[in-house]
């Protein structure tokens, strides 16, 4: 069964500043990079969503 899977990174104002996965996905264990080279350090949110689930939580960038 395919769901649609979007995480996408937020800065502190809540701007859109990285789409990681955007896309149908089969069930199962999946891991993503974030390359956060060409953002400034400070506090980020990232935002995991599916049809049926939501999450948003909060990381910190460090250079």
């Amino acid at each position: 069964m395919f769901n649609f899977v979007s995480i996408k990174v937020y800065d502190v104002l809540g701007n859109e500043v990285a789409v990681l996965v955007n896309e149908k996905q089969n069930a199962g264990a999946y891991s993503v990079e974030f390359d956060g080279s060409g953002f400034s350090s400070g506090v980020y949110f990232y935002r995991l969503e599916t049809a049926e689930f939501r999450e948003t939580k909060s990381m910190v960038l460090l250079k």
